[in-house]
């Protein structure tokens, strides 16, 4: 026993994140974050790649578009509230209280098993009704509802997977989550061209070759966590709710999801007014998003790794370390932001083409890319400061600021001006618009009234 115990506690005394060089201890934990998120979003955009090549447009639209929406609105929330469980055990962590990690780790498995079932109830009775009231096309209805019902099926091992991949983050180990990503895409891809091409069974094919993979990533972070001897070891027999820190990760997480809710709901409606400009506007949308997404890996890998930086330090006590790493962080992700922007706009297109050959839905998948690519820089900002804020503990306010300025102005602007003017255009401009409303709230939290912010305040 005290051998195990001066194991731990010295895995525990080596912690780079606390220790080493910042940019480099940033990059280190943002890549396998980076290429394990890329990896994640492979799962949708190889289903949307085969059932747009050999199903047709129509499956395009309803894997890719109205589907997937509703999927991020649940998954999007659990997450949200899983960030709550990171935050704690790596702050935990950082300050090498070996017990309460323990104790975090197996009621956040618990938690992500109840949560896990109620989503997967929720989905497979409510999806068919929400899909029609989003004003979801005749010629994609059928596709939709078939994709949605299976994917909900395997939602459990769904959010098994993201909640494990976040305990090991929060202790430092980006590279684990992202060897069983690739393992997952690896079985989708096989699975889609079976089920799909070869056997031809639609999106029904393309949806069990999702669940299954990610049924397999989830098996393999499980057996990470059981077979470790660190303070994260996962015990079976420990695995249930301790209300005490159920109410500390709500606490932490709760504002974190309710963003994501009223981000995607935003989203929803947006869905919705795109639903309304036809078959082509919605199939190039969904091409759109998938180039979209190669961003969004980018910026949020950037936010993940802040908040566990900033949790460890902020545990450790370090705070001029703290926020060095925020400002080393904005600096690395606005070149980032900058430089992908960039090749997006220039080579997009032939990106497009890997979804579909129509050259209406190509033509408007090109203008909605042109469009939107030099505005992504508008959002740099909330991602890194909200995940900084976070790591700390303080989640209220920036979930306030980001509801505010980026859902609730985004929802106005969908309701009161794209009537008058019902073009693609009108409803992509909402993104620039919000995004850089709710950076200037940000700056002025950030700096003016946050923990963070406020130099000569002693901790």
């Amino acid at each position: 026993m005290s051998t195990q115990k001066t194991v731990k506690e010295s895995a525990m005394m080596h912690n780079q994140i606390t220790e080493g060089v910042i940019w480099q201890q940033l990059l280190l934990f943002f890549f396998p974050i980076l290429f394990g998120t890329f990896f994640q979003q492979l799962y949708n955009t190889v289903d949307a790649v085969v059932v747009g090549k050999f199903v047709g447009k129509e499956a395009l639209a309803a894997v890719g578009g109205t589907t997937s929406t509703l999927i991020n609105l649940f998954v999007g929330f659990f997450i949200g509230l899983s960030s709550g469980a990171t935050v704690i055990i790596s702050q935990y962590y950082g300050a090498k209280k070996a017990r309460r990690v323990s104790l975090a780790v197996h009621t956040a498995i618990a938690f992500s098993i109840a949560l896990g079932t109620a989503i997967m109830v929720i989905g497979l009775i409510g999806a068919p009704f929400a899909l029609r009231a989003m004003g979801t096309p005749d010629d994609i209805m059928e596709h939709a509802v078939i994709y949605i019902r299976i994917y909900f099926i395997g939602i459990i091992a769904n959010l098994i997977y993201n909640m494990g991949s976040g305990i090991l983050r929060a202790i430092g180990d980006s590279r684990h989550p992202l060897y069983f990503l690739m393992a997952g895409c690896g079985v989708n891809i096989v699975l889609d061209l079976l089920f799909v091409v070869y056997i031809g069974m639609g999106v029904a094919g393309a949806a069990i070759a999702t669940i299954i993979s990610q049924a397999v990533s989830a098996v393999l972070v499980v057996m990470t966590l059981v077979r470790t001897e660190e303070s994260y070891k996962l015990v079976f027999s420990k695995i249930r709710l301790n209300l005490p820190m159920v109410k500390k990760i709500v606490q932490i997480g709760f504002p974190a999801g309710l963003q994501s809710v009223m981000y995607n709901s935003s989203n929803i409606i947006i869905q919705s007014s795109v639903n309304i400009l036809g078959t082509d506007t919605i199939a190039a949308w969904t091409a759109y998003g998938k180039i979209d997404s190669i961003y969004w890996m980018i910026i949020n890998a950037f936010g993940i790794s802040i908040t566990t930086f900033v949790g460890q330090n902020y545990g450790a006590g370090k705070m001029d370390r703290v926020r060095k790493g925020i400002r080393v962080c904005l600096a690395i992700a606005a070149g980032a932001t900058l430089a992908l922007s960039s090749i997006l706009y220039l080579g997009g297109y032939y990106i497009l083409c890997l979804f579909t050959n129509d050259a209406a839905v190509l033509a408007i998948g090109v203008d909605i890319l042109h469009f939107l690519m030099p505005t992504l820089i508008t959002y740099v900002t909330i991602e890194i400061y909200s995940g900084s804020l976070r790591g700390i503990g303080d989640c209220w306010i920036p979930m306030i600021l980001t509801c505010l300025g980026v859902c609730v102005l985004r929802v106005v602007w969908v309701l009161a001006a794209v009537p008058f003017h019902r073009t693609i255009e009108m409803v992509v401009v909402s993104y620039p618009i919000t995004w850089s409303v709710t950076t200037v709230l940000f700056f002025i939290y950030f700096h003016f009234f946050s923990r963070l912010g406020k130099r000569n305040k002693a901790y």
